[in-house]
């Protein structure tokens, strides 16, 4: 007997019942924005990884030597493959391209709630687009999809900031400061204790004095944006604050506006992102740490060999991660249970006519079973219940002998006949009531 490995998760079927319509929701909403599917490898080059994060990164990835000497891993996040994808056929490619890919991911993690070693997320990028309305559309998007599961709009928001207004700003101390390194500091400053996220900052390159201040200033911004650019004079960090009010702007006519907060602290940890950025978060602390999050990355298609090309986008997790945990808590996560619109019984040999018109149901959308296994009348019936089967068509050898068949809607045990020419007939589903 084999045990599952740490950090994975199997899905019986009434599990994967409640995923899969989570998943649906999320693309049927992504659709109506006009994202388009694509499909992606399940494996990279190592390489692509260790450019774009640093050595260390290979201790966070499922990576291996493969048989034909190649260092690859399993992709641990979508975004550099859609990169990779766009530089490939960059110039074909009307623009903006909206993408969205739903799909598994790998990365070696401590494993914990709402965190497992193998998750699935589904990724929605636009390239082509430095306009805030494109930044808009991602959050818009990101609202629809929340409330269309289930979630009030009371429940959530989105934290937005601007990486240049951290990077301007720890500038006005400290021109030699370490960029990357203080951002990733100020995005560990709510997980860790205050008096270790300064000496994150410390060892970025800032005083501790200098620290205190910056930090300091965004409180401040968090409640008034243009106490930012009253701090200090520089044109790049006027530039960033007017586009992320042009963005929330945006977001106002977006109909999204109402669900985002200025919070300067959200920094997003990877090192590509550019310009706004944001993080989802649950409003009644029932799920304390970010549910997803997304922004720009307008350096990585070039960084990678393509032309200049800006591009924003969110990765919800839609299982093995915090939006089906923050679902489950809030009470609107789907029924974990099967459906089935029909079960064909047979009794005697009526095989013939049971397999017609389980292929007439089916051919009018419905999800039909019938007997695969020669059980008894009673087996037959205590797996239709146990499929939840809402009605039951008995085909039996006395029905069939009277030119009918029996209907029986299994939730109030109400039956009748029907003759059997006329079932399913013109009705592509047809239930008790119909027929009675």
């Amino acid at each position: 007997m084999y045990d599952r490995l740490k950090g994975f998760k199997d899905f019986y079927p009434d599990e994967m019942a409640a995923r899969r319509e989570v998943i649906d929701t999320v693309e049927h909403v992504a659709r109506r924005y006009g994202f388009r599917e694509i499909a992606t490898p399940a494996m990279e080059d190592v390489g692509m990884y260790v450019d774009k994060s640093g050595e260390e990164i290979v201790d966070e990835l499922y990576s291996f030597t493969d048989k034909g000497g190649r260092e690859v891993a399993l992709t641990p996040e979508l975004t550099p493959t859609v990169a990779r994808m766009v530089v490939a056929k960059q110039q074909a490619l009307s623009k903006p391209i909206k993408w969205m890919s739903t799909r598994p991911f790998w990365r070696y993690e401590q494993v914990q709630q709402g965190r497992f070693r193998e998750f699935y997320q589904t990724n929605v990028d636009i390239f082509g687009s430095a306009e805030p309305e494109a930044d808009a559309e991602i959050l818009a998007f990101a609202g629809d999809m929340l409330t269309e599961l289930g979630l009030p709009a009371s429940e959530f928001e989105f934290r937005v900031s601007h990486r240049d207004i951290l990077g301007e700003l720890l500038r006005s101390f400290d021109e030699t400061v370490d960029i990357a390194a203080a951002i990733r500091a100020v995005d560990k400053s709510e997980k860790v204790d205050h008096s270790e996220y300064l000496g994150l900052l410390n060892d970025a390159g800032l005083s501790v004095g200098d620290a205190e201040a910056f930090d300091d200033l965004l409180d401040a911004g968090n409640e008034n944006l243009d106490a930012v650019l009253q701090a200090t004079d520089r044109p790049g960090l006027t530039d960033a604050v007017e586009n992320l009010q042009a963005v929330l702007a945006a977001a106002e006519d977006f109909g999204v506006r109402k669900h985002c907060r200025v919070s300067l602290r959200t920094a997003r940890g990877l090192d590509y992102y550019t310009g706004v950025v944001f993080e989802c978060f649950d409003t009644e602390d029932r799920v304390s740490r970010s549910i997803f999050g997304g922004g720009r990355y307008d350096d990585l298609i070039e960084s990678f060999g393509g032309q200049p090309t800006p591009a924003v986008g969110v990765a919800p997790g839609v299982m093995n991660s915090t939006l089906p945990l923050l679902l489950e808590e809030a009470g609107v996560l789907p029924e974990e249970a099967i459906s089935t619109d029909y079960y064909v019984l047979t009794v005697g040999d009526t095989r013939d006519v049971a397999a017609r018109i389980a292929r007439e149901l089916r051919a009018g959308g419905n999800v039909v079973e019938t007997d695969v296994s020669g059980r008894s009348f009673g087996s037959q019936m205590g797996y239709a219940d146990s499929v939840n089967a809402e009605t039951v068509v008995i085909v039996g050898e006395q029905d069939l002998a009277n030119d009918e068949v029996t209907v029986k809607e299994m939730k109030s045990g109400d039956q009748t006949t029907v003759p059997v020419d006329e079932f399913p007939g013109e009705r592509e589903q047809p239930r008790y009531e119909d027929v009675a």
